[in-house]
């Protein structure tokens, strides 16, 4: 072999070698790479391949206007994984959770489920609390057979996206009638004027379920307006609320505006009693409305005032844990991830489409806002609260049922 031909083999088997080496490399980096990402199942949903963990995710308002809402939502739904946790997990894997911030924006919400399922491989999702954002996110949950359970959106529509999505909170159509028969019956309103968030789902269906259930019950909607989530000044619509002459004020939206709106209110000489529903439960409620917002009533979740064991217990964990008394937010955040974990616990071998059959079977759950089975609907048949405003703490008035 003439030495120019040595150099050539030389060549040719440190090629061979790196080649060798470099396959090796991009075999390995493969192999890593599965153990994190989720197979699929023979149904096409998916399946986790972690040996030692499950993945779900949850989105949320963690900042914006309505951050307890997504705030607390999370500190429920961790305390729960937390405590599965404690007791080995489900089927000897760890829970993990990846939450994720939508800032209370139904674009960052969809962004924020995409990701989940396509980045990160989540098996199964928590979120969301407002029904426009759960509505922005549902689709791609139902798109990739991702099973998706909401805390607290009350809109008939989000569940009826597909039979992947689920929720542990009752619907408007059920806390619309609830704080009409309230009005009525309790408060002996005749005429009731109403304010609404044109720009929530949330706040337009409690609102039309409201109007007609009221008026099947003989009462007369005697004046509407309408405001924008984020508006500061509502003056000039309450002003002509005022003079409708109504018996009470019904304000379906959020915390943040309920509280502004009724300061305005009593500052115009409007000194009948306000009310709404579950979007107003927040400490910040209080703090924004002062008290102005005293003695007004909203439809809830559950209420601290309960002798329920399974709600004492709870309200003890929390505290130990946030240093803090649980809103009907992080209430239903608990309840949504245990009846999700329990579901995941069920299953023979936790693939996406098992867990959402299980989802679907869920009866009688004794959850903290009170026992939970899902209709054909995959809506939980359940009661509510209504409550009155005292200061900062809120005090029970009456449970209704369905």
């Amino acid at each position: 072999m003439t030495p120019s031909q040595q150099r050539r083999t030389r060549t040719n088997l440190g090629r061979s070698k790196f080649a060798a080496s470099l396959l090796l490399a991009v075999s390995l980096l493969s192999s890593v790479s599965c153990t994190r990402k989720t197979e699929q199942a023979a149904d096409g949903s998916a399946k986790t391949s972690s040996s030692s963990e499950i993945l779900i995710g949850e989105y949320g308002s963690f900042t914006g206007s309505e951050a307890t809402f997504g705030i607390n939502t999370s500190n429920g739904i961790k305390l729960a994984i937390a405590e599965w946790n404690e007791k080995g997990g489900v089927k000897g894997k760890k829970i993990n959770l990846r939450s994720l911030d939508d800032q209370g924006k139904s674009e960052e919400a969809a962004s924020a489920m995409t990701r989940l399922i396509t980045q990160d491989h989540v098996i199964a999702v928590i979120g969301e609390n407002a029904s426009s954002r759960s509505l922005a996110a549902a689709p791609i949950a139902q798109q990739n057979k991702v099973p998706m359970i909401s805390p607290s959106s009350t809109n008939p529509k989000v569940t009826e996206v597909g039979d992947y999505i689920f929720r542990v909170c009752f619907i408007d159509p059920f806390q619309g009638t609830v704080m009409a028969k309230f009005a009525h019956d309790t408060l002996k309103a005749k005429k009731v004027a109403v304010f609404v968030d044109v720009k929530s789902d949330y706040s337009v269906g409690l609102s039309d379920f409201f109007k007609k259930t009221f008026k099947e019950l003989g009462g007369t909607i005697a004046a509407e307006a309408s405001y924008q989530g984020g508006d500061m000044d509502f003056k000039a619509q309450l002003t002509q609320l005022k003079a409708s002459k109504p018996d009470a004020i019904f304000i379906p939206g959020y915390y943040t505006e309920a509280g502004l709106i009724a300061r305005q209110a009593r500052q115009l000489g409007i000194d009948v009693p306000l009310m709404g529903g579950d979007g107003w439960d927040s400490a910040k409620l209080y703090e924004i409305g002062g008290d102005a917002i005293k003695g007004g009533y909203f439809s809830n979740h559950y209420t601290t005032d309960s002798t329920d064991t399974v709600v004492l217990d709870f309200i003890k964990r929390y505290k130990a844990k946030y240093n803090d008394v649980p809103d009907g937010l992080a209430a239903m955040g608990y309840d949504a991830a245990n009846v999700l974990i329990e579901a995941m616990n069920r299953t023979a071998d936790l693939t996406s489409a098992q867990i959402r059959d299980e989802l679907a079977k869920t009866k009688d759950f004794a959850g903290v806002t009170g026992k939970i089975s899902m209709d054909a609907n995959r809506n939980p048949v359940k009661s509510a609260v209504v409550v009155k405003v005292d200061g900062a703490d809120n005090k029970f008035v009456t449970t209704i049922s369905p």
